[in-house]
C-alpha cells in the first residue's frame, strides 16, 4: 500500500505505474481517492474546530454556574449539545470516508522498481542467467508420477478417495526423499545465518490483508468456517505477520528467518489443479526465507535471497535459471521479483520452483511494521523467497538424477538425510 501523501503529491507517477502494469482500468481510482482524501481532511478540520469550540464553551459553563448565571449557562449547554450532534455526524462521515479511502488504497499497486522490464504477462518475463548445463539424456524420461509409481512412492488414487484431486500420498523412499530435501534446505539456510522457525499454520484476516492483495487472497486462501482464521498459502504470510504492529530498533535489523510449513492453496484460476501429478496441488510443504530490513538494504538482500535458492539447487546438481518478472506479472504489492526455474530433461525446458520478491514497505505499511533509530521512525522493507518447495522440486530432482535403468542417484549433500543411501532402487 502506498503512502496517501505520495499519491496526493504524485498522481501522474501513480497513474503511469498502473499503465506500466497494464491496469488502465484502475486509473480513475487515483483521482477518486485524492478527492475523498480532500473531503476527509476538510471533515476532520471541521470536527477538530468543533471539539475545540465545545471544550471552550464547556469550561465557560462552569464559571457561569459559579456566578449564578443559570440562564446563560443553559444557553451555553444548548450550544454544546448542538455542536456535539454535529460532531457525531462528522465523525460518522469521517469514518465512512476513511473506509472508502483504505479500500481504494489497498487496490492501487505498489510502485515497481525502474529495473523491472515492461510486459503484459509471464510470457514476457526476461531470462537473466543460467546456472549449470542442461542435460538431455539419450533415453526417454518418464512423467514424474510414473517415476514415483515405479518405486511405489505415490498413491494418487487413494488420495482422491480421501480428499479429492490435488492431494497425494507419498510413500517409502520417495516420501523419505521429500523429507530429506526439506531437512537439507533447513540446515542450508541455518548455515547461512538465518534463524529457523516453525510458524502458525493459520492466520487472522488482518494479517492476510496485510501481506497480500485481495486478488491473491481470493485465488489462494482457504477460510476456516466460523472463525477469523485462514490456512496459510505460504509460511511467508505467517512469518511477516510475526512483526505486525511492532516498532523494531534499527540495531535489531535485519531480521532474517527461515521457516518450514505445510501450505494450502485453492489454486483458483486458469491453471487449475493437476489431476495426475504433484506440480499444481492443494497441499504441499515448503522451506521459506524472509527478511525484514532497513529500506537502504532491501535490494542487497533481494540479490542474496534469490542467490540462496540458486546455490541450493546447484548443490544438488540441478541446472537452474533466473527469470526477471515483468511489470504485468508482478502482484500489486511487489516492487521487484525474480523466479528461479529448474531444468526439466523430460520437457526440455525450465519450470518455476521458487520466487523471490521485494515488497518495499507495502506489507510493513499495512501491518504497521516500523523501525526506530537515528533516522527517526519509518516503515521497514520486507522480502521473501522460496528455499525449496517439494514435491514440485522432486519433479526436477527425479528427472535430473534418473539413470537409464530406472534408479535414482542421491547427491552427496542429501545422503546424510537418506541414511547414507547413494541410490534409490
Amino acid at each position: 500500500m502506498l503512502d496517501l501523501k505520495f499519491v496526493r503529491e504524485n498522481p501522474d507517477i501513480v497513474k503511469q505505474n498502473m499503465k506500466n502494469k497494464f491496469q488502465d482500468h484502475k486509473l480513475p481510482l487515483v483521482d477518486e481517492v485524492i478527492e475523498l482524501d480532500q473531503e476527509s481532511r476538510q471533515v476532520k478540520q471541521e470536527a477538530d474546530n468543533l471539539r475545540a469550540e465545545r471544550n471552550k464553551i464547556s469550561k465557560q459553563i462552569g464559571g457561569l454556574m459559579a456566578q449564578g448565571k443559570k440562564d446563560e449557562a443553559e444557553e451555553m449547554k444548548n450550544q454544546v449539545t448542538a455542536k456535539s450532534d454535529r460532531l457525531a455526524e462528522l465523525e460518522t462521515k469521517e469514518t465512512d470516508l476513511q473506509e472508502k479511502i483504505t479500500k481504494i488504497m489497498m487496490t492501487i499497486p505498489n510502485i515497481i522498481d525502474p529495473s523491472v522490464p515492461i510486459g503484459k504477462d509471464d510470457s514476457e518475463n526476461v531470462e537473466i542467467k543460467r546456472y549449470g548445463e542442461p542435460v538431455v539424456p539419450d533415453f526417454e524420461v518418464p512423467y514424474h508420477a510414473d517415476i514415483m509409481e515405479k518405486f511405489n512412492g505415490i498413491d494418487l488414487e487413494s488420495a482422491r478417495k480421501v480428499a479429492g484431486n490435488g492431494f497425494y500420498y507419498l510413500m517409502g523412499d520417495i516420501a523419505r526423499l521429500h523429507s530429506a530435501v526439506i531437512s537439507y534446505a533447513r540446515d542450508f539456510m541455518i548455515d547461512r545465518g538465518f534463524t529457523y522457525c516453525i510458524p502458525p499454520f493459520m492466520i487472522r484476516s488482518d494479517v492476510v490483508t496485510g501481506v497480500m492483495s485481495f486478488a491473491e487472497m481470493d485465488a489462494m486462501m482457504y477460510k476456516i468456517e466460523g472463525e477469523d482464521l485462514y490456512l496459510i498459502g505460504t509460511s511467508e504470510h505467517s512469518m511477516i505477520g510475526k512483526f505486525i504492529d511492532t516498532i523494531i530498533p534499527d540495531t535489531s535489523l535485519p531480521q532474517t528467518l527461515t521457516s518450514y510449513s505445510p501450505c494450502f492453496r485453492k489454486e483458483k484460476g486458469a491453471h487449475g489443479i493437476e489431476e495426475r501429478g504433484v506440480y499444481r496441488i492443494h497441499q504441499f510443504e515448503k522451506q521459506e526465507m524472509i527478511v525484514v530490513c532497513d529500506p537502504e538494504d532491501s535490494m542487497m538482500w533481494f540479490d542474496k535471497l534469490w542467490q540462496n535458492t540458486v546455490d541450493l539447487f546447484r548443490s544438488l546438481d540441478i541446472p537452474v535459471r533466473t527469470l526477471e518478472c515483468c511489470s504485468g506479472d508482478l502482484a500489486d504489492l511487489k516492487v521487484k521479483s525474480i523466479d528461479v526455474e529448474a531444468w526439466s530433461p523430460r520437457q526440455q525446458k525450465y519450470f518455476e520452483v521458487g520466487s523471490c520478491s521485494n515488497l518495499g514497505d507495502a506489507q510493513a505499511r499495512r501491518l504497521k511494521i516500523r523501525v526506530v533509530g537515528e533516522k527517526g521512525k519509518y516503515f521497514a522493507h520486507t522480502l521473501n523467497n522460496t528455499v525449496v518447495a517439494p514435491p514440485r522440486m522432486l519433479i526436477a530432482f527425479l528427472e535430473n538424477n534418473l539413470n537409464p535403468e530406472g534408479t535414482i542417484n542421491i547427491p552427496v549433500a542429501l545422503q546424510p538425510y537418506m541414511g547414507g543411501k547413494t541410490i534409490i532402487e
